[in-house]
């Protein structure tokens, strides 16, 4: 008998760990980046607590990267992104944002720096690939941009660590906070990241030969027995707990970095040349008229995150919207980010939410909700 295979057709891929994840009890996937996603491994609470207490390894391969390379790579990246990156080293990472002529946001990706005329962008879910290739064509510029076989797994939580050094030894420690290693296990080629999407201490492993991922999945699930890991995915609670930003959801291309407080990341006063520059000084000059909040909605416990966007309403008028929002075991609180206007993004704010069954009051609170400083995520091994 011919196992039935699982999928919408060639148009959306597979990664290469896929079988791997279906094996390990993925039962659920979403598309991204024109990529099967798993969503689902039975329980979202369980897996929140997996993350939290133990460890989780996550595919994904979604988060594909655009590599650019040439004479002016350098120029041309720098081209991409408000952040300065004047002092971005060889095996660095750095956190960014690619914005349009009008300032808004296009995606917020991790840059790497592999040498001197060699990066990739790790991206959200978007088609920076072919942002890129058309931005190149008129830059000017010598580069070449595509997209290399490389496929990320992300290996998070507190005992990733021990995970880790089980794998590649005690050296592995020595990997600084957005900062990464090419390396390679039982002659898999790999550069490994202190990075993730999780809030939590973690890592990302970047597969660079794609035929090769249900072997280094079931390497790294093997090392983690002993430290309880668990397959996962990305869990919605974590990342709302920690103010993370989803493209498509917190974020899109009429959003601006002032908008979602991401002024650190918009480097107006220096000479470098970025796309959108101009508009980003005109918005910063005029002030924002909304801005990204955090919230807490006083009601039972919600099952699961939103689908669609609430809006938020003070007197009746539209003020915003909830973009994210879930209910958090830890905090036993409904946490979410929302756009609201300017007016009413102060602390202590309250409005309705007008939710699918019911209208529910909420009160702007500090974001990121838990660990806002992120020492979770950075401290020292």
């Amino acid at each position: 008998m011919i196992k039935k295979d699982f999928g919408f057709g060639t148009q959306i891929r597979k990664s290469p760990y896929f079988d791997s994840t279906v094996k390990w009890g993925a039962t659920g996937f979403s598309v991204y980046n024109h990529m099967y996603i798993p969503r689902d491994f039975g329980d979202p609470e369980q897996n929140f607590w997996n993350l939290i207490n133990d460890a989780i390894l996550c595919d994904v391969a979604v988060e594909r990267q655009v590599e650019i390379t040439g004479p002016d790579a350098a120029e041309f990246v720098q081209l991409l992104t408000p952040r300065d990156l004047s002092k971005l080293s060889i095996g660095q990472c750095k956190y960014v944002l690619i914005t349009n002529h009008e300032g808004g946001l296009l995606n917020d990706p991790v840059l790497l720096r592999l040498a001197e005329n060699h990066f990739w962008l790790s991206l959200g879910d978007s088609d920076i690939l072919l942002w890129a290739q058309g931005v190149a064509i008129n830059s000017g510029l010598n580069v070449t941009i595509k997209e290399p076989d490389v496929s990320p797994l992300q290996l998070q939580g507190p005992k990733s660590i021990d995970v880790m050094k089980s794998l590649f030894g005690e050296s592995i420690i020595n990997i600084k906070y957005y900062w990464f290693i090419e390396t390679e296990l039982n002659g898999i080629p790999l550069v490994v990241s202190r990075t993730g999407w999780s809030s939590e201490l973690g890592y990302e492993i970047y597969l660079r030969d794609g035929s090769r991922g249900d072997e280094l999945w079931e390497l790294i699930m093997e090392a983690g027995k002993k430290f309880n890991l668990q397959p996962g995915h990305t869990s919605s609670i974590r990342r709302i707990e920690g103010g993370m930003l989803s493209y498509h959801a917190d974020a899109d291309i009429n959003t601006n970095p002032f908008e979602l407080g991401m002024d650190r990341l918009v480097n107006l006063d220096n000479d470098n040349k970025f796309i959108g520059k101009d508009a980003l000084i005109r918005i910063k000059e005029i002030g924002i008229k909304r801005k990204q909040v955090g919230m807490i909605i006083d009601c039972d416990p919600l099952e699961g995150p939103n689908t669609t966007f609430w809006p938020i309403l003070k007197n009746n008028n539209n003020i915003g919207k909830v973009t994210s929002a879930v209910y958090s075991p830890r905090l036993k609180e409904n946490i979410a980010l929302g756009m609201v206007t300017i007016e009413n993004s102060e602390i202590d704010n309250s409005f309705d939410i007008k939710m699918p069954y019911s209208n529910n009051k909420a009160k702007v609170v500090l974001k990121p909700f838990y660990d806002p400083k992120k020492n979770i995520t950075s401290k020292s091994l």
